[in-house]
């Protein structure tokens, strides 16, 4: 096998020699190969992630497992992963989004969780093309036959279109469980003498080479890389998480890894250096479903639905039990020893001999970064080109446009209340479940602000960040951890990996400064066609604790005679808004300067806020500024609001400027004076009252609370 092939570089194949001392022979070749991927390595990032702030008083398990796992109380973990399934979702809508649920389920199992809530981040091209309507048909098909199949609710997501995604759509699949702690599971556990036990369904010829397939540009003719897409089966998955719950739940696993990327090969791999073992594997073992297969084709199959186990000898027989019990094939495949080296034997023959370190301790890559030279162009804007002439129209397009309406289309498709803990589902900015025989709940927001990263990677990242923590803040919860997928074009263009670096700098700045640990996360490169490359995306889901689930402040409960405030600043910025590029037609200019001191003040206040049982209803300020944010409150709480703001800052700016630490609250007139005095020393104004059957703001604008509704849910006004 030429190593080219096999992706290698020529600086690569020479470190390769030099470390094993002589030439790898072709299987050899093939699995280092792939090990060095970008999907399988990251080898590009490897040094940026290590800035990421990792430590937190609720983290049990950060970077470097399946998943992260957080402490929720009560003896409760929490373990969470988000994702990405983009260039398979690219090529086979349908599969390749169901099989990237499945894939991160098995992540959260790995972890000895039950599988217990899953979201989505679609990121969807131009809606008004025939080709974004079978992209999106299929990859959402895909996500709610699956998802609503193996019995796992969908509680919420993000949906965003914009052209640059046309050829390139994004698939960010978040999953999470729920572990009691004594029964963590963990890929760093195996010893001598354990054995290899692969679980699932038999190794086929789908997904072969699919992790080399992920580490590279998609080509123009995406049929060709039909065959490496997996096929996923949601009933054998539901089987294998009830197999391993059970096998958790006695006690019969040592260790144990999900069969991801690079299928046999990364999971026996893994296991062994992560333990500090070596493993021998004898190929003829691995039930196969398909005849004449080579053992490259084996090791690096995709095929979904399968679990490697690590399992002391004398606990193999209720293993092999218990698996026939749930029908799923089981078969020792291999052996942990004390080498550190990773053998494959066929009938008997070495056929690959390598150290684990070699497949463990994948190189870095440094690009060089270089701003882009268009930034000028980005950063710039016309701010006569925004005047809002018709502020009420300005309005209506805003929350009836693809980013701006309801996606209830979308998560319609998607059973949110099985297993029957959602409390907050899809819809809401937050989504709510219980914590297993507790008062308890676990909070989520996912949050992602692609045209603000475009036009100012580290600004836009910042404000993605903190707009993630504003959700959970404002429902008073403690903040656990965060999960990150990074979604970017080639690293190799220095403008290009400016963005990437400069995005995750903006990340780790606010964690680190808002005491957020990042505990797991995901990186996808090469999301470019020859058509052009998506904007930065770098997607995050934030995880936040409610002690008492009781004194949860939701949004879409304003009261009637509620006072209305906006707290924060009156305006944000245009720049990069959803009004600026509805004026313009592309992002441009740059959104609000972080202030974590800023920040910190408004989560002390908006915590004591649900805490105090002060306020009806809260919600930030987001995308559409705060006219949509009242526009989505009244349609939400199904009730009229009237606004009156003496200001003489321009419409547009007033109306409809986003970032900054800024929400929308509604109180009851009786808790008013408690209200205001939680909000000493932070911007606080009261704007309006809750009431009657339109949406009034004095000099601005009148609309009928039901031609609010009809645009947001239908589209069109």
């Amino acid at each position: 096998m030429d190593y080219k092939s096999a992706g290698l570089s020529d600086s690569e194949y020479k470190r390769i020699n030099e470390l094993l001392e002589r030439e790898p022979n072709p299987l050899e070749t093939q699995l280092i190969g792939v090990m060095w991927s970008e999907h399988c390595s990251y080898k590009s990032t490897k040094r940026l992630l290590k800035t990421y702030p990792s430590k937190g008083k609720y983290v049990l398990q950060g970077q470097g497992e399946n998943a992260g796992v957080v402490d929720m109380g009560e003896g409760w973990g929490f373990a969470f992963k988000v994702e990405s399934h983009n260039h398979p979702s690219a090529v086979a809508p349908f599969q390749g989004a169901a099989t990237g649920v499945g894939g991160i389920i098995r992540d959260i199992i790995a972890m000895g969780a039950r599988p217990s809530v899953s979201m989505d981040g679609l990121f969807f091209g131009d809606p008004s093309l025939k080709k974004t309507e079978t992209l999106s048909k299929g990859i959402v098909e895909g996500i709610g036959a699956y998802g609503n199949a193996v019995g796992v609710p969908i509680a919420g997501g993000k949906t965003f279109y914009s052209p640059c995604y046309t050829d390139n759509p994004l698939v960010n699949a978040f999953s999470a469980g729920f572990v009691r702690l004594d029964k963590m599971a963990s890929s760093q556990t195996a010893k001598k003498g354990d054995l290899a036990v692969l679980l699932g369904s038999k190794t086929g010829r789908d997904g072969i080479a699919g992790a080399s397939f992920a580490s590279r540009e998609l080509d123009e003719d995406s049929k060709a890389s039909k065959p490496q897409i997996q096929i996923g089966d949601p009933f054998e998955e539901k089987l294998l998480i009830e197999c391993c719950m059970d096998l958790l739940e006695k006690g019969l696993i040592a260790s144990m890894q999900d069969m991801g990327a690079a299928g046999i090969l990364s999971s026996s791999s893994e296991i062994a250096h992560k333990s500090g073992c070596g493993i021998d594997i004898s190929v003829e073992k691995i039930p196969l479903r398909e005849k004449g297969m080579a053992p490259w084709e084996i090791f690096l199959s995709e095929s979904q639905e399968r679990m490697l186990l690590i399992v002391e000898e004398d606990k193999l027989d209720p293993v092999f039990a218990l698996a026939a019990h749930y029908g799923l094939d089981c078969a020792v495949v291999g052996m942990m020893t004390d080498s550190n080296r990773y053998r494959v034997y066929e009938n008997g023959e070495l056929i690959a001999d390598l150290p684990t370190s070699i497949l463990g301790d994948t190189p870095e890559v440094i690009w060089p970064s270089a701003e882009p030279a268009n930034i000028k162009e980005r950063i710039a804007i016309d701010p006569s080109n925004l005047k809002s002439i018709d502020p009420e129209n300005d309005l209506l397009s805003l929350i009836s446009c693809p980013n701006g309406r309801s996606k209830h289309g979308i998560w319609e498709q998607y059973d949110s209340m099985v297993q029957l803990h959602t409390i907050e589902g899809p819809g809401s900015p937050v989504a709510v479940v219980e914590v297993p025989d507790t008062e308890r709940a676990c909070l989520l927001t996912m949050e992602a602000e692609p045209n603000k990263c475009w036009t100012d990677p580290y600004m836009g990242a910042s404000e993605t960040m903190a707009l993630s923590l504003r959700g959970l803040w404002i429902s008073g919860a403690e903040i656990l951890g965060m999960t990150n997928c990074l979604n970017f074009a080639s690293p190799e263009a220095p403008e290009k990996f400016y963005e990437l670096e400069q995005s995750i700098k903006g990340l780790a700045d606010t964690c680190r400064s808002l005491d957020c640990p990042v505990v797991s996360g995901n990186v996808s490169l090469y999301n470019e066609t020859a058509s052009g490359q998506i904007y930065p995306t770098p997607l995050v889901v934030t995880a936040g604790l409610l002690k008492d689930r009781r004194k949860h402040l939701a949004s879409g409960n304003a009261g009637t005679g509620d006072t209305l405030y906006i707290v924060g600043n009156l305006c944000g910025s245009l720049g990069a808004s959803r009004y600026q590029v509805m004026k313009n037609g592309k992002p441009a200019g740059k959104t609000v300067r972080p202030d974590h001191d800023k920040e910190k003040l408004f989560r002390e206040r908006a915590m004591k806020t649900a805490a105090d049982g002060v306020a009806s209803s809260g919600r930030a300020v987001a995308g559409g500024g705060i006219a949509v944010a009242l526009a989505n409150e009244a349609i939400a709480s199904d009730r009229g609001i009237n606004i009156e703001i003496n200001s003489s800052i321009a419409a547009e700016e007033l109306l409809f400027s986003e970032g900054g630490a800024r929400a929308i609250y509604a109180v009851p007139k009786e808790k008013a004076d408690s209200f205001e005095k939680i909000w000493e020393g932070f911007p606080c104004t009261e704007i309006g009252t809750v009431g009657g059957d339109k949406f009034e703001w004095k000099d601005m604008l009148s609309v009928d609370l039901s031609k609010l509704k009809k645009a947001f849910l239908e589209g069109c006004f």
